[in-house]
């Protein structure tokens, strides 16, 4: 009997939990389909809204675009060039003052300063629209710089400040790569820039001093290593020599073995030394390479620019958007007006 009525309590209990388990998938799945029924009646809505302002929005749309057309037609013309640079030395914070102070002189008009540190012509000053640098974001330099630092720095100073806070401080500045824009009326004045961009740097004496010492400190390191890489292959030689000597006296009866641990280990000692010389041989080289100049030019302005183009640039699309977002704006205030109106009554 008592066994009937425990069966009996586990089959309501299995029952209960199933009924729970029945309502809580069906709440789940209501909420979904209620989640689904809210955004789509806020589409048709949206839809409703704009059936119903159709004729408004086309007519502003359309004399938009009609403004935009005239404008566009009577625009002038413009074209812009990119040069692409790799700063050493930290001079990356002056090239940035320089093209910035040559923009401010394009905003001002000052079209007589800048022919005379351009050495052009003012009608080429005058045609000239816009500097702009910007940094060319790569997530390695970020990295790469963060490992510099773990280098250079102790562990505890390591602890206390982590990549987060490495990265929050790192600045456009600190990118190795930069992009150099400049926009004009007339797409073969790149060329005449460039120099000029480029000297402004370069004839720093700051900057040629460090870079004269850093050269220096380059062609020593390269002729000490030169020097070392002669000194160890002249060793292994030796070495080479002297197993030999001991191989022929071993045929003659003297017990020399020419395979034991010293020997094999002397030979990679050798190897790994020359191996090592060598790795700082390529970087010293590729430091020479990078190291040079102060601006290394990854990419020159082209000599004719290219004409600023697309529908982002278009004013005919610009003035039907504006246009489109103007009535909108007028539309929904007036809606909201009428609103507070008759929530008043």
């Amino acid at each position: 009997m008592s066994t009937k009525k425990q069966n009996n309590d586990e089959e309501l209990d299995l029952g209960s939990l199933f009924t729970v388990i029945g309502k809580g998938f069906k709440n789940f799945f209501n909420f979904i389909g209620n989640i689904f029924k809210g955004i789509f009646h806020r589409l048709i809505l949206i839809l409703i809204f704009f059936k119903l302002h159709v004729l408004k929005f086309s007519t502003a749309v359309l004399i938009g675009g009609i403004v935009g057309f005239f404008l566009e037609n009577n625009k002038e013309t413009k074209f812009s060039s990119n040069l692409i640079v790799k700063p050493n030395y930290e001079s990356t914070q002056l090239l940035y003052e320089n093209i910035n102070y040559y923009n401010d002189l394009v905003k001002q008009q000052n079209t007589k300063h800048l022919a005379s540190i351009f050495e052009i012509d003012s009608t080429k000053a005058a045609s000239l629209r816009k500097f702009e640098i910007t940094p060319l974001i790569n997530s390695n330099d970020i990295i790469n710089a963060y490992d510099e630092f773990i280098l250079d720095v102790d562990t505890l100073t390591v602890k206390s400040y982590d990549f987060d806070n490495f990265e929050a401080s790192f600045t456009d500045y600190d990118y190795l790569v930069h992009n150099i824009k400049v926009e004009a009326t007339v797409s073969d004045i790149f060329n005449d820039l460039e120099k000029i961009i480029i000297n402004s740097i370069e004839k720093n004496t700051f900057f040629n001093k460090i870079k004269n010492l850093t050269r220096e400190n380059l062609n020593r390191k390269d002729s000490i290593l030169k020097a070392n890489f002669i000194e160890v292959d002249s060793l292994r030689n030796v070495y080479m020599r002297a197993i030999l000597d001991g191989s022929k006296n071993n045929s003659n009866g003297t017990n020399i073995d020419l395979g034991s641990k010293s020997n094999i280990n002397k030979e990679n000692d050798l190897f790994e030394i020359d191996r090592k010389i060598i790795n700082d041989l390529n970087q010293t080289y590729q430091d020479i390479a990078t190291k040079s100049e102060i601006i290394n030019i990854i990419s020159n302005f082209k000599s004719e620019g290219s004409e600023i183009k697309g529908i982002t640039k278009n004013l005919i699309f610009i003035m039907a958007v504006l246009a489109f977002l103007f009535t909108l704006f007028l539309i929904l205030l007036y809606d909201l007006n009428k609103y507070l109106e008759d929530y008043k009554k």
